[in-house]
């Protein structure tokens, strides 16, 4: 069990240092929103799992599994509606990504 801990903690790690190089090297607020993103959605839900199998095999009451079980269903439900939102105010503040889209679904969106 602690072998599976200890990859899923690796994997989180992974994601976050990968989000974090994502966000240091992304051109424009989108890219960066979304590499973000990664490392919230990606890093936490990985770390939850451990965080759930160790209070399992460690003999841990429910009230832990059910916080880690709590934090992973907010992140799932609430860091992509986030993301979409900034990105959203972000595109109707002006800001032009770095290329140009090849498809603009916010412009079709936008009434004026």
């Amino acid at each position: 069990m602690r072998i599976v801990i200890d990859i899923l903690l690796l994997v989180g790690i992974f994601f976050t240092a990968v989000g974090v190089l994502g966000v240091n090297r992304m051109p424009d607020v989108f890219g960066r929103l979304q590499a973000s993103t990664c490392i919230a959605t990606l890093g936490t839900i990985s770390v939850s799992l451990a965080g759930i199998l160790y209070a399992v095999s460690e003999g841990m009451g429910a009230s832990a599994v059910i916080k880690l079980i709590l934090i992973l269903v907010l992140v799932l439900a609430t860091n992509p509606i986030s993301n979409h939102a900034l990105c959203k105010a972000a595109y109707k503040m002006g800001i032009k990504p770095a290329k140009e889209l090849v498809i603009d679904d916010y412009k079709e969106d936008d009434p004026e």
